[in-house]
């Protein structure tokens, strides 16, 4: 049997028991086609690149997939049916990962430099929070000066201008 890595995105405006609850259908779906899930990971409620279906966030769930490519088409088809399914993908892969995904670490590495733990140098990874230096960009355009009495615009003063 071949290895897959699947991640879904659903809807926002479910909870997340309902989107845990959807990882244990598709995960029912695969195991009664002779395939098994050996781990399921949820990433929580993230912002979304773009709208999808207007909608600005998602409930993100990952599951790592032993089995045949029946077992993930049937899941597929029933993520494409199911209206609270927004995105899903899935890769094939040569073995299945050790630890937590890279989603679940960084998040885990946020949480630390929270709570006054590990440092990355600063609190934006290197970037100031002052906004005041904005790399010699500036809101304030400063006096521009007077620049003097440009005179009416109309149509005689152009054809005097250009005598």
């Amino acid at each position: 049997m071949a290895l897959y890595e699947t991640v879904f995105i659903a809807r926002q405006d479910i909870s997340a028991k309902a989107a845990e609850d959807l990882a244990k259908d598709f995960g029912k779906i695969v195991t009664s086609n002779g395939g098994e899930v050996k781990k399921t990971e949820s990433w929580g409620l993230r912002n979304l690149a773009y709208k999808i279906k207007k909608n600005r966030k998602g409930h993100y769930t990952l599951l790592h997939i032993d089995g045949p490519a029946s077992a993930v088409l049937e899941m597929e088809r029933n993520m494409r049916i199911n209206e609270d399914v927004l995105r899903y993908m899935t890769v094939r892969i040569e073995k299945l990962p050790e630890g937590p995904s890279a989603i679940l670490k960084h998040s885990e590495d946020d949480r630390d430099d929270r709570e006054g733990g590990f440092s990355r140098g600063g609190d934006r990874g290197g970037f100031s929070r002052d906004r005041g230096d904005r790399g010699g960009f500036s809101r304030d355009r400063g006096d521009r000066g007077d620049r003097g009495d440009r005179g009416p615009r109309t149509e005689e003063t152009k054809a005097e201008g250009a005598e």
